[in-house]
């Protein structure tokens, strides 16, 4: 039942939650006083609720004055969203970083390539020459020649670790607790790229093994959050909290490009290594922080208020309650034996691996995934490449028109994901219908991006408005597909991040070779053309799959039986 203290966090949960759970508790008519009883406080609990959640109580009465003043500061919970998302934003920083140096690191005019018999419209123009008739961008030449091919091989060789530890980092987050695992595949990824410049010198091969080290220590973060975050945020905060934590992706992408730029054409540190030295100690001195302020689960924190932990248990308790079947008493049970239901307690379990691997739903998550990991790392990988090589573009113009994408993505992610809670707290859509829209909107609208740059050509300003303009609908992935893993399983959210995150991140290698097998020497606009139609297509062709197979139940591989049971306290 509701309960008869009502705070201004609890109305979206309790409102939402209760109507559907107020049938399943409500206990047989009794002719005994305390049925009686009992009926009449659970009838004053439901009017109460009902004037609650059309507004005509107030949301804090005047005797809950202790648990406001209690609530002033930051909740616990915003601190660790703050601290994940600076998490993200500091590993974000580490992987792109290398995408901008690149192009101060590699020598063009030593590489050979051929389009001597191309015609003057499948280039763009260069920049028109000073009065004095020097170039109006002048660029140092870098210190290694590498084909598109090798660039390739360099730029994808992170995510070949990074897919290696996606499952293993969700699993072991799961059984341990996320804390570690996040906190240590930050400082791991922290580590390897400071020494990225030393490898670099000392060997081509040395280097690609450092990245994918380094991906390695990557590759257990997004994981490891998302199963934090089943512990930590409430179901109906959990849309627009996720692309406040995940966006840090983006905001470290904003911000490591322009910055980075701006390091390589600077002598400090040796120019370009100088992006990476930097990062590397940013991501030391977060790992301190964070394992100070966070902990696993409300219940393991000793600053955490009561309120705000009884508050998070209480609506995890709600869902879980509404997605699994719950045994009704039997007759002949005691007065006591039917104040209780029967719930499940998280057993440390084998992994259904059999079902995950057959589940359709699962496989429709995986695919669109892959579709929009294709997409996103042609753009984060390949786009400053394009920038120079085609659109000839200076390092530090790169990187910053490179970087607005992202920073519009962060806004449109965040709105979109408040947006689709509130339609779900007002019950305008389903869940599943929900992950539908604002995934096809993720998943479509960027693709059309991708496609409109083919017909504005050489024209820079376009270019930059298809990619920061229709580009930024990609930030409603975080409505979309991403917590999609928790509604179908809870228990096992952070493995399936990792079987699909895994997947996805196959094409953060697979796109940067790909796209150096089409280019091969050419650099063209028709072969760039191909590499954007290519980057849409698989997009698109994603999020028809998810529309057809995707579910947002519950999946009975994932219900426990029941072996505990839990007094109607805990649901008063």
């Amino acid at each position: 039942m509701p309960p008869h203290k009502w705070t201004d966090e609890s109305r979206d949960a309790s409102c939402y939650y209760q109507d559907a759970a107020a049938s399943r508790f409500r206990r047989p008519s009794s002719s005994s006083n305390s049925s009686a009883s009992v009926d009449r406080s659970e009838d004053e609990a439901d009017d109460e609720r009902e004037a609650f959640c059309s507004g005509e109580r107030p949301l804090i009465r005047s005797s809950d004055a202790a648990e406001v003043n209690e609530g002033c500061g930051p909740k616990t919970r915003h601190i660790f969203g703050f601290m994940g998302f600076l998490g993200f934003a500091v590993v974000y920083a580490m992987r792109v970083n290398l995408s901008v140096a690149i192009v101060a690191m590699v020598n063009q005019t030593a590489i050979p390539h051929s389009n001597s018999s191309v015609i003057d419209t499948d280039t763009c123009p260069l920049p028109a020459p000073n009065h004095n008739g020097s170039d109006p961008n002048p660029q140092k030449e870098g210190e290694f020649v590498w084909d598109e091919a090798t660039q390739g091989l360099v730029l994808g060789s992170f995510f070949y670790g990074y897919v290696l530890t996606q499952v293993p980092g969700g699993r072991m987050a799961e059984l341990y607790g996320g804390k570690k695992i996040y906190g240590y595949g930050v400082l791991v990824t922290a580590i390897f790229t400071l020494i990225t410049p030393l490898a670099a010198h000392w060997d081509l091969p040395l280097l690609v093994l450092v990245r994918i080290l380094e991906g390695m220590g990557e590759g257990v973060t997004y994981p490891a959050m998302h199963a934090m975050l089943a512990h930590w945020i409430p179901p109906l905060e959990r849309n627009k909290f996720a692309a406040v934590v995940y966006a840090g992706s983006n905001i470290g992408t904003v911000i490591s490009m322009p910055l980075a730029g701006w390091l390589c054409s600077l002598d400090f540190l040796g120019g370009w290594p100088s992006a990476f030295y930097i990062f590397g100690l940013l991501g030391i001195l977060w790992f301190i922080a964070w394992m100070y302020l966070v902990y696993d689960k409300p219940s393991d924190h000793p600053r955490i208020s009561t309120s705000e932990r009884e508050y998070i248990e209480r609506c995890l308790l709600a869902q879980r309650l509404i997605s699994q079947e719950i045994a009704e008493p039997e007759e002949e049970e005691d007065e006591e034996e039917k104040d209780e239901v029967n719930l499940r307690r998280p057993q440390e379990e084998p992994i259904p691996w059999s079902s995950l691997l057959t589940s359709v739903p699962l496989w429709a998550i995986l695919l669109t995934q892959c579709g929009q990991g294709w997409a996103f790392y042609t753009q984060l990988t390949e786009l400053p490449t394009y920038m120079s090589n085609i659109l000839h573009f200076d390092i530090q113009s790169n990187a910053l028109l490179n970087a607005v994408p992202y920073l519009t993505s962060w806004f449109v992610g965040i709105a979109c994901s408040a947006l689709a809670d509130w339609m779900l707290a007002k019950r305008y859509i389903s869940l599943l219908n929900s992950y539908k829209l604002w995934n096809t909107v993720a998943s479509v609208v960027p693709s059309l991006g991708l496609i409109g740059i083919i017909y504005v050509g050489c024209d820079w300003v376009w270019v930059t408005f298809m990619l920061a303009g229709v580009g930024s609908f990609g930030g409603a992935v975080y409505a979309g597909n991403q917590m999609n893993h928790i509604a179908l399983s809870p228990r096992y959210a952070g493995t399936m991040y990792g079987i699909t995150n895994s997947a996805a991140n196959i094409c953060g290698f697979m796109a940067p070779y790909v796209i150096g097998l089409i280019i091969n020497h050419r650099e063209t606009l028709t072969q760039w053309h191909l590499v954007f139609w290519l980057a849409a297509g698989l997009n698109i062709a994603g999020n028809f799959i998810y529309l057809i197979f995707a579910s947002a139940e519950e999946q009975s591989w994932s219900k426990r039986p029941p072996t505990t049971r839990i007094s109607r306290s805990l649901r008063a």
